[in-house]
């Protein structure tokens, strides 16, 4: 999965650092991020490469000895503005995970400029990663949106969807946890409103963090309880059927959880325990 750097590691914690001539620059415009891309893996600027910047660098993460910081310096030669879904079709490795990390925390300074109680202007706190009104002092963290993967088992087969919007791979059931409803509720709940199904025997595999999204996605098998009959809600999805595991067809690229999934049930023949 996109996270799976090792033995590389990305460190995440709250540090008082400021770039060196080789600090790796995350520069975003509209969304999209400057990068070159060789040999399947995105480059990013340095420091020493980046005109005058009109705002102070933001220290977002270290990857091993290499920290990365958000900028609004101008495009430098040879460097090209990249969405993230670009770079994931096209690119692997720890730089790829640093780009959806760093777009993660990008978005959520861009969204959070102004306090939304006082409406005065948000700064950084100087001793964790947090956005503080200087007028209320109303504090917030960054926003992580919590989603489920959903691999429901039926006489050795598995649930396999497209989405109806976006993604045109094969996948697996998903959807955003509501208030109030714990991770096996939303399990439940989304593989009913999507696929008309009943599930039992709830079991936690494994959770991803997906920065495209600002998402952890956590992955969940089950089984079907009762009729298998599925009954598709066709504004979510354009398709949803039974496959066994020589039929599954995987995504084309290693970076999600839902391919991890279903390879994983197609690797195992079906026999997940």
């Amino acid at each position: 999965m996109i996270q799976d750097i090792s033995p590389s590691r990305l460190d995440n914690s709250f540090q008082p650092h400021t770039p060196q001539p080789d600090s790796m620059m995350m520069c975003f415009r509209d969304g999209r991020l400057l990068a070159a891309v060789s040999d399947g893996a995105p480059q990013f600027p340095r420091y020493r490469e980046l005109a005058a910047c009109s705002k102070a660098p933001v220290y977002l993460f270290s990857v091993d000895d290499e920290c990365f910081f958000l900028s609004d310096a101008a495009e430098p030669d040879g460097y090209t503005y990249y969405t993230i879904r670009e770079l994931r079709d096209q690119c692997a490795g720890k730089y790829l995970y640093a780009a959806f990390t760093a777009y993660h925390l990008y978005q959520w300074y861009a969204d959070n400029r102004f306090c939304g109680v006082c409406r005065g202007e948000m700064q950084h706190d100087d001793k964790e990663r947090a956005l503080v009104c200087k007028d209320c002092g109303r504090k917030i963290y960054p926003r992580i949106n919590p989603a489920v993967i959903v691999g429901v088992i039926s006489e050795g087969r598995i649930l396999i969807t497209r989405y109806r919007r976006g993604y045109a791979h094969n996948a697996l059931v998903a959807g955003f946890t509501e208030i109030g409803e714990t991770l096996e509720e939303c399990v439940a709940r989304e593989v009913m409103e999507e696929t008309g199904l009943r599930v039992r025997n709830i079991r936690y595999y494994k959770s991803q963090p997906w920065g495209m999204a600002q998402d952890l996605l956590m992955g969940f098998f089950c089984e079907a309880d009762g009729s298998d009959a599925i009954q598709m809600d066709d504004h979510e999805l354009k398709s949803a059927c039974w496959c066994r595991p020589d039929e599954i067809e995987l995504q084309p690229q290693q970076h999600s959880l839902t391919n991890e999934m279903m390879k994983l049930f197609r690797d195992t023949n079906g026999k997940l325990i």
